[in-house]
């Protein structure tokens, strides 16, 4: 049997854990019904929680020269699992492309925006503007996301 889900089920993965270490879901968004013995979302946790999913599947990475998507990659992958099956092809490849996982510790990122001085943040390359915005957000409760350039600069702190 040829299953398509084991070889991305990851990135299903690495979303439910985005989410918990973002706050994006906390235990009080679930409910337990009792009569099925299943935990259910809250309507509210479920709609943010599918928007850290989208995000996750709509990431980028390099395949074959390119920067795909990865619901782009794996309907690629579903189209060499079909050629493989009806014999148009010999052989079929699910180790590339290999992800790239980076741990984003929310908290510790928070606690570098909070410390982080104007004066260290301009030597940074780090306008005043942004440092006011990555402040706010890093008081919020909320979860944020920052793009790579501004990532990088403050993991290397």
């Amino acid at each position: 049997m040829y299953d398509l889900q084991e070889p991305f089920r990851w990135l299903a993965d690495v979303a439910v854990m985005e989410a918990f270490d973002s706050r994006v879901l906390d235990l009080p968004n679930f409910y337990f019904t009792g009569d099925d013995y299943m935990y259910r979302f809250e309507p509210d946790a479920k709609h943010r929680f599918i928007q850290v999913l989208r995000g996750q599947f709509n990431s980028g990475v390099s395949y074959k020269g390119c920067v795909l998507k990865w619901d782009t990659v794996i309907e690629q992958k579903a189209t060499e699992l079909g050629r493989f099956l009806v014999g148009r092809s010999r052989e079929i490849e699910f180790t590339e492309p290999s992800p790239i996982l980076m741990r984003f510790d929310a908290l510790d990122i928070r606690k570098r925006i909070l410390t982080l001085t104007q004066e260290h943040a301009a030597k940074l390359g780090i306008e005043k503007s942004t440092l006011h915005y990555l402040r706010k957000h890093a008081l919020g409760e909320r979860s944020f996301r920052l793009n790579r350039k501004v990532k990088e600069k403050i993991a290397n702190l």
